[in-house]
């Protein structure tokens, strides 16, 4: 079957494999991103293609390079058009890239344990990617390490997209949700006792208090 047949051809170069590899994966999933596939739809020779690419993982960790670069920019953009207040328009863009592209997503932090956002060291995109988050918060950071705040944003970020996804959560409750991680969570810090201590958690077998 040539390129044409599959009516989508693209530049034989790797941004342009890469890019076709996205595009397929969105659409049939990445069962169906296979290398004959790529060789198809970009024209080239497939013996070149596992010459760029060994293997399967290595088409997804491409991807997902590809994707952190992506949600970056578009963070950046974010925050950059926010002004004080980026964190919430951090957190809509987060969510409207991780819904509008699931594959990516999932290559980008399900199927590519290696990369990470807050681990150093880190490949430079998903580097990028946490630092947006980062810088975000430092307006409500309060003291508190910005590194770990940044952390704990991204989980909640990466959690309600998955379980989101997976049909876990009430529907009718996904806008008071994302109202709650944009503007109330991450908004203090944790209440500590008239002593100065944190208040103690009652599951923690050492007290919790500092």
């Amino acid at each position: 079957m040539s390129s044409a047949a599959e009516g989508d051809a693209e530049p034989a170069g790797p941004a342009g494999v890469v890019a076709a590899a996205r595009r397929l994966a969105e659409a049939e999933g990445w069962s169906a991103v296979t290398h004959r596939r790529l060789a198809e739809r970009t024209g080239t020779e497939i013996e070149l293609l596992y010459r760029r690419f060994p293997g399967p993982a290595s088409l997804l960790s491409a991807v997902a390079l590809r994707g952190f670069a992506d949600l970056a920019a578009a963070l950046a953009t974010a925050r950059a058009g926010a002004g004080g207040g980026a964190w919430p328009a951090v957190v809509t863009t987060y969510l409207d890239f991780a819904y509008a592209n699931p594959q990516v997503y999932d290559a980008m932090l399900a199927h590519t344990s290696d990369l990470t956002l807050g681990r150093d060291p880190a490949p430079g995109a998903p580097r990028a990617a946490f630092a947006q988050l980062r810088a975000a918060l430092v307006p409500l950071a309060d003291g508190r390490d910005l590194d770990t705040l940044a952390e704990v944003g991204w989980s909640l970020l990466h959690g309600v997209v998955m379980l989101t996804r997976g049909g876990r959560l009430r529907p009718d409750r996904q806008e008071q949700r994302e109202e709650m991680i944009a503007l109330g969570l991450l908004a203090g810090p944790v209440p500590r006792r008239g002593d100065g201590r944190r208040r103690r958690n009652p599951d923690d077998p050492a007290g919790g208090a500092q």
